[in-house]
């Protein structure tokens, strides 16, 4: 079966993430699928896709054991063009959160335009605990979403947040009880369905250029120390002794 389900109801398409038994970590299969899913034209009768995974994890970001193999490679990962590809799809995106979504999944979550999480869940950037730094891009839509003080919280400390903490936050748009995670999705979900389809183009299309001013922004000197980072022995460490279960051995090179 496939490790991204793509399904159609009317109204509503729903994209899910299916592989539970790796707690739903991105590896380049399911980045390229999520990809295409995305760039796709939306059918007239589409009005809203959800994203939302199987088990317990709602995704725990890039599969490690892929990512330490990709260290000395240089450029972006492939998850900005998933990403970024959920930011510009013409339709609002709806993302339900029944579980963990961590570092690359927290990035999923976010670029949704509503995220419906369950009191179960928590939100984290653990890349400072792994050696690791979010690239501008990814920093860009933490910063928009989460504001200066929470951002700084989430990446300098990089310990998950409840998603009833995320919620009050305004991080993210709506939290219920494990169980009535479904109709609370739902009601969001129906609310969409039930307006107007050009006037979501519209929205959507003008909440994504409002904010894209950061993107002309100088940050070559950043990209660098991202850049760094990500080569540096302590990286390799952390994603090493995260695999390993044990304390990472830092040591700033």
């Amino acid at each position: 079966m496939s490790k991204v389900l793509v399904e159609s109801a009317g109204a509503v398409r729903t994209v899910t993430l299916n592989r539970a038994e790796k707690r739903n970590a991105l590896d380049p299969e399911m980045l390229t699928l999520l990809t295409e899913a995305f760039r796709v034209e939306p059918p007239a009768e589409e009005r809203v896709t959800v994203i939302r995974s199987t088990g317990t994890v709602f995704c725990a970001g890039l599969d490690l054991r892929e990512r330490l193999g990709t260290l000395d490679q240089p450029g972006a990962s492939s998850i900005e063009d998933v990403l970024h590809a959920i930011e510009m799809y013409p339709l609002p995106v709806v993302g339900v959160v029944q579980g963990d979504a961590i570092a690359g999944g927290t990035e999923l979550a976010l670029h949704c335009d509503l995220v419906v999480a369950s009191t179960a869940a928590r939100f984290g950037m653990s890349l400072a605990q792994v050696g690791l730094a979010p690239t501008w891009f990814l920093a860009k839509k933490l910063l928009e979403v989460a504001g200066p003080v929470a951002s700084r919280e989430i990446l300098l400390l990089g310990d998950p947040l409840p998603a009833e903490r995320m919620h009050a936050l305004g991080i993210i748009s709506r939290v219920a009880a494990p169980a009535e995670l479904d109709a609370a999705a739902t009601a969001v979900i129906d609310r969409l369905v039930a307006n107007a389809p050009l006037s979501l183009r519209a929205m959507k299309a003008l909440l994504v250029r409002e904010m894209a001013f950061r993107d002309g922004i100088a940050h070559a000197d950043v990209d660098e120390l991202v850049e760094a980072a990500r080569r540096s022995s302590d990286s390799r460490e952390g994603i090493t002794a995260r695999l390993e279960k044990r304390a990472p051995r830092f040591t700033g090179a």
